[in-house]
């Protein structure tokens, strides 16, 4: 049962989504702003993790990059999450070190098809 690092601020989709996901199988350890993230992931070594961008005390831009550039943590891949659809932002969650990314309001199927892929990549020697 793959962990994932749910890092959300909002307590409303913080549930929801956890729910549904352990509902899939997965186990879910949850962070509510940036530096509690990265502390977490750092502890728990989960096998994926879910980013807000938009985070208070660290956001999760700099959570990310700071992840990426620790070995210990860099290998774990990041789904950046974001309400915001602007254009640009995808590339901005890329830069800043995400594997992926997702819009808010999550699309289950859709982010689930990510999970999916990033897992499957990361078990790869």
């Amino acid at each position: 049962m793959p962990k994932i690092l749910l890092v959300e601020d909002n307590e409303l989709n913080r549930d929801m989504l956890s729910r549904r996901l352990e509902r899939r199988g997965f186990e879910i350890v949850m962070a509510v702003d940036g530096a509690q993230g990265v502390a977490m992931a750092q502890s728990e070594k989960p096998a994926l993790i879910l980013m807000d961008m938009s985070l208070p005390i660290m956001d999760g831009w700099t959570a990310t990059r700071t992840l990426k550039a620790d070995s210990a943590t860099s290998a774990i891949p990041v789904i950046g999450l974001t309400a915001h659809a602007m254009s640009g932002d995808r590339e901005k969650c890329l830069e800043a070190g995400c594997d992926d990314y997702d819009v808010k309001p999550v699309e289950l199927t859709r982010l689930l098809e990510k999970i999916t892929t990033l897992l499957a990549k990361s078990a790869q020697p």
